[in-house]
């Protein structure tokens, strides 16, 4: 089955770890990474802007994808949030299948 790496920024830990449990007491997400504050410069209704933010790597199944973006979009802050999903083109293979278990009911 194959797997997505779904990429989410979001405005501060306490909303980044709050979107992580739901995506994973959802089943939406086997695992949810919560990468280290970063900074985006971004262009924003014609202005450039500049924020601090924090990263979320969503590793969840193919199948998966749609549900987690909706999930994700309607729990966000942002007016326009930051879901970009990819394929893991390979990866350890007990790995890939425990992501698939994890998101099944």
């Amino acid at each position: 089955m194959p797997v997505h790496l779904v990429f989410c920024s979001c405005p501060d830990s306490d909303t980044a770890q709050r979107l992580a449990a739901t995506l994973v007491e959802a089943r939406l997400a086997a695992c949810v990474s919560l990468l280290p504050p970063m900074r985006s410069v971004y262009r924003w209704q014609g202005a450039i802007e500049q924020a601090d933010e924090v990263l979320l790597l969503a590793k969840t199944a193919a199948d998966r994808t749609p549900a987690l973006v909706s999930r994700l979009r309607e729990l966000h802050p942002y007016e326009l949030p930051e879901i970009v999903a990819v394929e893991a083109a390979a990866g350890l293979p007990a790995y890939l299948d425990w992501v698939a278990d994890a998101t099944r009911e």
